[in-house]
């Protein structure tokens, strides 16, 4: 699977005052009318749990400019999830998700459907509102190193 080129994003989640957020590249669109994507996590992280409880997910596109965030959300920088998102600003979401200030596209979305697929869980996400800011180059992950685009 590392030579299958992916765009770097972060997915996170709010629930009951406590934040989740993951480096992804698996994620892609569905749909566009209703707008639709889905993303994949690891169903075994048991933290991701907190994706299905809250019911609702933003997908934040990573510019080059972005790999200290790739890094620090994929676990590599050992961070607490508190230190993760101090790392970067955040604004909320119109579901309440967190939302990259800065980031290329931000996709706020509510859970539609889950299904679980071997080792991952597919959350499926109707889009409820969109972030779009300058063009800035994209953060791609080939052969287990970023790239930019």
């Amino acid at each position: 699977m590392s030579h299958l080129a992916g765009h770097v994003q972060i997915v996170t989640t709010e629930h009951e005052g406590e934040r989740r957020g993951v480096t992804i590249t698996a994620a892609c669109s569905v749909s566009d009318n209703p707008a639709t994507l889905l993303v994949c996590l690891n169903a075994g992280n048991a933290r991701n749990a907190l994706f299905q409880q809250s019911g609702k997910f933003a997908l934040n596109t990573l510019g080059a400019h972005h790999e200290h965030l790739a890094n620090a959300f994929s676990g590599r920088d050992g961070l607490s999830n508190d230190a993760r998102f101090a790392t970067a600003a955040w604004v909320t979401g119109a579901t309440g998700a967190p939302i990259l200030d800065d980031a290329i596209t931000s996709f706020d979305c509510r859970i539609t459907d889950i299904k679980l697929v071997a080792t991952h869980m597919i959350l499926i996400g109707q889009v409820c509102d969109i972030r779009v800011a300058d063009r800035k180059s994209a953060l791609i992950y080939l052969d287990r190193h970023y790239r930019t685009l």
